[in-house]
């Protein structure tokens, strides 16, 4: 049976006793609302693991728009549900003044690949997503974290955060599990109305295309502007963002034969869509 947490002190307490025995403990941060693709991270956890945390936690400090928190959804006892199915030790739930406490005054910015795509759309974005994740970090004591590859970037600034203030935790990319027709599960995707979960899928399909465009020799602006159109006349309202960049420190790049991904954002409805492929 899943154990549920929701205090700090309480959770190293029961970390503390498990490492004692020589146990390795890993953890997925999730903000709930689960689905198979959190359930893969799990699975994953679990063949590397001796004990598994999931933390669930929708962390107001990396929402640029209130509104987009409000409606971010929730349902515990689903999710616990799903855990215990799933075979998860313990569900760390803090509340919001477990993990921001009055007074709270200290940010962790990861300078470099946090600051184009993402970081340029959703400024403070990330900063909050560093912040609360070395905070989890410290709090669940693991050894071992799982991140899905759906938020490449996100996962490129929480690996360059743990490197950088010496956390000993090994964080590990997962790969994005997606539905039938290649839509990336996202907790998101329930917002779309049934119209939309319809032309949701042209996102990857363009940006399939593309790559596979761009690997034959095509020219990469061509390609990406083509896929532009494609992506619009689908249905999608607007496009942030659709680049190729390098794999590791998403930096701009001319040279393909390094690894690359393609990143893209998009709106569909007042729904924003994210994904990204290896070129």
């Amino acid at each position: 049976m899943t154990q549920v947490i929701r205090a700090s002190a309480q959770l190293r307490d029961k970390v503390a006793g498990w490492k004692r025995s020589g146990i390795l403990v890993g953890v997925v941060p999730t903000m709930g609302a689960l689905h198979e693709g959190h359930l893969s991270l799990i699975e994953e956890a679990r063949r590397h693991s001796d004990r598994v945390i999931v933390t669930i936690f929708v962390n107001p400090m990396q929402f640029n728009n209130p509104e987009d928190l409000t409606k971010y959804p929730r349902n515990e006892a689903r999710d616990l549900a799903l855990l215990e199915a799933a075979g998860v030790d313990v569900l760390f739930a803090p509340g919001e003044e477990e993990v921001y406490p009055q007074g709270f005054a200290t940010q962790v910015r990861v300078a470099g690949v946090s600051e184009p795509l993402e970081g340029a759309f959703r400024p403070g974005h990330f900063e909050g997503v560093a912040t609360v994740v070395a905070k989890l970090f410290g709090m669940t004591q693991a050894g071992r974290a799982f991140f899905g590859e759906k938020d490449w970037q996100q996962l490129q600034v929480v690996k360059r955060m743990a490197t950088d203030l010496n956390i000993p935790v090994r964080v590990i990319g997962c790969p994005t599990i997606r539905e039938a027709d290649g839509l990336a599960m996202s907790s998101r995707n329930v917002r779309l109305s049934a119209e939309e979960r319809q032309i949701a899928p042209a996102l990857w399909r363009a940006m399939q295309a593309a790559a596979e465009a761009i690997r034959g020799g095509a020219d990469p602006a061509a390609v990406l502007a083509e896929a532009r159109v494609r992506i619009l006349s689908a249905g999608y309202r607007e496009i942030e963002y659709l680049e190729i960049r390098s794999a590791e420190g998403l930096r701009p790049v001319a040279d393909l034969a390094e690894p690359v991904r393609m990143l893209a954002a998009a709106w569909l409805g007042d729904v924003r869509m994210i994904d990204n492929i290896v070129v």
